[in-house]
């Protein structure tokens, strides 16, 4: 299925998303964190607005939308469970309920954790998942409302996903999460590669994000708490996966 797919960078480390679908032409966006580079993007693409699917309420994720809807009327979809924090919407959604653009359809997926109602869309035609601060290039989002019992629940609906999905989420924090997973699994070979080629990419001035899930099943700690490795190097042989998981989170707030 002909699909468009783009990265827009925002403000200092944030990205949102253009997903176009060739057979009717109607475009997505994915959360708005800075109006002026998305207008730009759509204007010297010829590219009109269709849709805006918003993950969740903090202000890095909408703060552009009253802007871009001046230019790029568009129809605003986000959670139900998070109405009464976002911007107006036109469409309400919740788990399991499907989103149609075009020939494409996203299905939307409760990823409760780092807010309660952030929303991921997940887009079969397209192998793509847009994750926003729940699943995260190398990490997940802090837990500012949820539990880490429900992170980890977010996250395991997040792993079942096809291998080769790619992970659309909302920053440029690779780095920083190579360097805290290096201190919880130091052996990983195929951690300790990626490390390299995401130093190498930022000092080029390359985007780490999007990134695929079998990477981030090979490398994100956070989707790892049953690997051995990783349980040894905390000193937790015997937890449950929720445990180790609350353990390699507190442990990243505290880096």
């Amino acid at each position: 299925m002909a699909f468009d797919l783009v990265t827009i960078p925002c403000l200092s480390d944030n990205y949102a998303f253009l997903l176009r679908d060739h057979d009717s032409g109607k475009v997505a966006l994915i959360d708005v964190p800075e109006a002026a580079p998305i207008k730009q993007e759509l204007s010297a693409r010829g590219w009109t607005l269709d849709q805006i699917w918003l993950t969740h309420h903090h202000p890095d994720h909408v703060q552009g939308l009253a802007d871009v809807l001046e230019s790029f009327p568009a129809r605003v979809i986000g959670a139900t469970a998070d109405a009464h924090r976002l911007p107006p919407l036109d469409h309400k959604v919740a788990e399991g309920d499907r989103v149609e653009l075009g020939a494409l359809e996203a299905q939307v997926m409760d990823v409760s954790g780092h807010t309660v109602g952030h929303i991921a869309f997940h887009v079969p035609q397209a192998k793509v998942a847009f994750t926003a601060d729940s699943l995260m290039a190398l990490g997940c989002g802090r837990l500012f409302e949820g539990t880490p019992a429900q992170m980890w629940e977010s996250l395991q609906k997040l792993a079942a996903l096809p291998q080769d999905t790619l992970i659309c989420s909302g920053h440029e924090y690779t780095a920083a999460n190579a360097k805290f997973a290096l201190t919880v699994d130091p052996q990983n070979p195929a951690l300790i590669s990626r490390s390299k080629d995401i130093e190498t990419a930022r000092e080029a001035g390359r985007p780490t994000v999007p990134s695929s899930l079998s990477l981030e099943l090979e490398t994100n700690p956070f989707l790892r708490p049953a690997d051995p490795d990783i349980r040894a190097t905390l000193g937790m042989p015997d937890a449950t996966d929720t445990e180790v998981f609350t353990e390699i989170r507190r442990r990243k707030d505290q880096f």
